[in-house]
C-alpha cells in the first residue's frame, strides 16, 4: 500500500471540514450582513444564530472533534509501520461514515439517519485504535 492511498483517507476527512467551515463562515456572515445577529453577541461569542447557521456550524464542530483521535491514529500507525490493509479499510469506513454524518446534518439533520453514521464511524475509529495500539504493545521489544 503506498504513502499517498494511506493519506488519502486523510485528506478527504480535511477537505470535509474545510467545506463545512467555509461554509460555516459564509452562512456566518451573511447572518450579520442581514443583522439577524449583531457583532457585539458574536464578540463574545453569545450570538443566537439562525437555525440553519447553528446546523452547519454544529456539522463543522462534529468534523473537528472526533477526526482528530483519527489523524493521530494514522500517523501513529505510519510511524510504527503498525498499518494495514484491515486497519486501511477501518480508515474508509470511518471517513465515508463522517462524509455521510456530515450530509444528513446539514440536510435533514434526522437522527434516527446521523446517529448509526456516527456509531460506524465511531466503532471503526475504536478499532483502528486498539489494532494499532494492541501491534505497537505486543510487538515492542522487551527492554
Amino acid at each position: 500500500m503506498s504513502f499517498e492511498a494511506i493519506l488519502l483517507p486523510m485528506f478527504v476527512q480535511v477537505a470535509l471540514t474545510f467545506v463545512l467551515l467555509f461554509w460555516t463562515i459564509l452562512l456566518r456572515l451573511r447572518s450579520v450582513r442581514r443583522g439577524e445577529v449583531s457583532p457585539e453577541q458574536i464578540a463574545l461569542r453569545e450570538a443566537d444564530w439562525p437555525p440553519r447557521v447553528q446546523q452547519v456550524s454544529n456539522a463543522f464542530h462534529n468534523a473537528v472533534e472526533m477526526p482528530t483521535l483519527f489523524y493521530v491514529v494514522v500517523l501513529l500507525g505510519l510511524m510504527t509501520k503498525t498499518l494495514d490493509v484491515t486497519v486501511y479499510v477501518l480508515m474508509w469506513m470511518f471517513v465515508l461514515s463522517r462524509v455521510v454524518h456530515a450530509s444528513i446534518h446539514v440536510t435533514s439533520n434526522n437522527l434516527r439517519h446521523r446517529t448509526p453514521m456516527f456509531l460506524v464511524g465511531a466503532i471503526a475509529l475504536a478499532l483502528i485504535w486498539i489494532l494499532i495500539a494492541g501491534r505497537i504493545v505486543a510487538f515492542q521489544p522487551l527492554s
